[in-house]
């Protein structure tokens, strides 16, 4: 997401602006899923040495999207729905509406599990809002040896108010998650995993309001930007990270089949 190729930044209203234009235009999307409420597009092709960007959108009932706009920012509640998260927190923040944070996954065996630092940024828009993020480097948060170091390109939600008590959402997202699978792997296994995933977000949406009740229901940091305790942080401590500064890890050797089994949310 950069705009000069090198520098970190946090996005501004064009840059949110061009993402929910991303979201809801047909143009150069390849419907590749279209079932249950559910539809995967992905853009470039399947075939091909890079990584596809995938979008998805799911229509949810009975969320409102401000429920989902909670769900999505909500770090003790995703330890609740997201069944392949082994951790997930916040390192810091840059400003009322942008941080850093730090989010690893289970992947099935023998894959490495992943892990990711970013920047996230977020902007209500009425009744609709976006979140972003994409990877960053944090001297204090290395890549690990236990983890291999995936990289966000691009990642957000647009989450759309449709009537009373429903919204859609949409996600889209641009993520290498390294090793040496190839990219046409990557590419055919992101497609069978992102129907799985927005189903998951929708189920956590129903149960969230019940659940928030009972846990400090009126803490809300991403709302009320006074709520939040992180540290200070400056862009300056902050660089891109690049996917090819990355370990090589040889991971050829995993079934296509066994890959699909798999279900993460990015």
């Amino acid at each position: 997401m950069s705009r000069a190729g090198e520098m970190v930044y946090i996005p501004d209203d064009s840059d949110f602006s061009s993402f929910r234009e991303q979201c809801e235009s047909l143009e150069g999307w390849h419907c590749r899923y279209n079932k249950a409420g559910v539809t995967v597009w992905s853009q470039g092709q399947e075939e091909t040495c890079t990584v596809q960007k995938i979008k998805t959108r799911i229509s949810c009932r009975d969320v409102p999207a401000e429920t989902l706009y909670d769900v999505l920012h909500d770090t003790r509640y995703r330890k609740k729905w997201d069944s392949h998260m082994i951790e997930t927190y916040d390192i810091g923040r840059l400003t009322a509406n942008a941080d850093v944070g730090y989010y690893s996954w289970k992947c099935p065996s023998p894959l490495k599990n992943r892990d990711f630092v970013t920047l996230r940024s977020w902007l209500p828009l009425g009744n609709d809002y976006i979140i972003l993020n994409y990877s960053v480097k944090h001297p204090k948060h290395p890549p690990r040896k236990d983890f291999v170091r995936a990289v966000s390109l691009q990642t957000g939600y647009l989450i759309k108010a449709n009537g009373t008590g429903a919204c859609v959402l949409y996600y889209l997202t641009q993520v290498d998650p390294r090793g040496s699978l190839p990219k046409w792997v990557v590419n055919r296994v992101s497609q069978f995993v992102a129907p799985k995933a927005m189903k998951k977000i929708y189920k956590a949406g129903l149960k969230y309001p019940e659940w928030k009740l009972r846990h400090d229901p009126g803490y809300k940091p991403w709302v009320y930007p006074e709520q939040n305790t992180l540290p200070s942080l400056s862009l300056a401590e902050l660089s891109l990270q690049h996917a090819d500064s990355l370990e090589h890890i040889d991971e050829t050797g995993l079934p296509e089949d066994h890959l699909s089994a798999s279900d993460h949310e990015a």
